[in-house]
């Protein structure tokens, strides 16, 4: 089953889709806000590498100069064209694809765009391979400083394998950071089986509950949700295959930390201004935010920042434990119920194009 599965998709994003114009549902729309430095990256790329753009959102963190990305489904090189552009010279960018035909068009334009970035020498590489099993693309353990991936776990049949491989290649205090489609519900056996909702990132999205229990499982500290939106089908006879599940897009981070604290202290955060592109906050997720002044944290987010690169940015303080108001470990929240608060009372996503960004 799994295989099948593989060669499915191989073939449907290899042969079947030759352009995002090509896509049968809206589980490919963008509308988050792009920053400005992202905006001027995507300006840079080819247009044969934008018209092959698959991803449901935004993965471009903050603070990611001079780190090593690894990008999981980077399919025509569009994200990983623009971490490129990111991370810059003194970083590095590997994308990891199975469809050879999607990989074709991005070794093309390799030069071409370090041409654009004004670089002296490629700052990334493209390898083919499964997000399952990185090991056989060469990809080592503990090599990566942050994963990205862009609405493409959804189309891996064996999801605890993709989580595991990049808990086994982030460094201590790495991240993982990537849009993907989450499902109110255990999809039933009729849309597990349907190859056209397998392509277009329906039959294989997660029921959001499970992933959050996998990835606890697994050892990683999160999962923080930083986005979601509701998604609309746009096919009316996919939509009566679908029946009453319902989908988000969302945007989520996981931190490798394994070394767990046992501070039993409330930690607050304060925001020292210093990446340059967010100089008066810095979003964590949807619901922390850190300015000029100290905010409490929960103990685990507290660990994390530490831990992460995103310490350097931040000012810590122990207060004495007086933690009533329950910052204890953090809860995952229901991404329907925040898709819905952010969007208006179930109100529809406003985009209803096809096309991705």
């Amino acid at each position: 089953m799994a295989s099948e599965i593989r060669d499915n998709v191989k073939e449907y994003y290899g042969k079947v889709l030759t352009t995002n114009e090509n896509l049968q549902t809206n589980a490919c729309v963008q509308v988050e806000k792009v920053p400005e430095r992202v905006r001027e990256a995507i300006s840079l790329c080819h247009e044969d590498v934008l018209s092959k753009y698959y991803g449901c959102g935004l993965v471009f963190p903050n603070s990611v100069e001079s780190t090593k990305v690894l990008d999981f489904g980077s399919g025509a090189g569009r994200d990983c064209f623009v971490m490129s552009k990111l991370v810059g010279e003194e970083g590095f960018v590997t994308g990891i694809d199975m469809t050879e035909e999607q990989l074709d068009v991005a070794n093309k334009y390799i030069q071409y765009h370090m041409d654009k970035f004004g670089y002296t020498s490629p700052n990334l590489e493209f390898k083919l391979g499964y997000i399952e099993n990185l090991k056989d693309a060469g990809i080592k353990d503990e090599s990566c400083d942050l994963i990205i991936s862009n609405c493409v776990i959804n189309l891996s049949p064996d999801k605890p394998s993709v989580f595991k491989e990049a808990f086994r290649v982030l460094q201590e205090g790495g991240e993982f950071y990537f849009s993907d489609i989450y499902a109110d519900r255990e999809s039933p056996q009729n849309i597990k089986e349907h190859k056209e909702l397998w392509g277009e990132g329906l039959a294989g999205a997660m029921y959001w509950k499970s992933f959050v229990e996998l990835t606890k499982e697994i050892g990683f500290s999160g999962p923080y949700l930083v986005t979601s939106r509701p998604m609309t089908c746009g096919n009316e006879g996919l939509e009566k295959l679908l029946g009453d599940s319902k989908f988000v897009s969302v945007t989520y981070r996981l931190f490798k930390t394994s070394k767990k604290t046992e501070e039993k202290n409330c930690i607050s955060v304060k925001y020292k201004g210093t990446i340059s592109d967010s100089p008066d906050v810095f979003k964590f997720d949807h619901k922390n935010s850190f300015d000029c002044s100290f905010k409490p944290v929960s103990t685990d987010i507290g660990h994390v920042l530490k831990n992460s690169r995103y310490a350097k940015h931040l000012e810590f303080m122990t207060v004495e434990p007086d933690c009533s108001r329950s910052f204890e470990m953090s809860v995952s929240p229901n991404p329907f119920k925040v898709a819905n608060v952010v969007n208006g009372n179930n109100e529809k996503p406003a985009a209803t194009s096809k096309i991705c960004c």
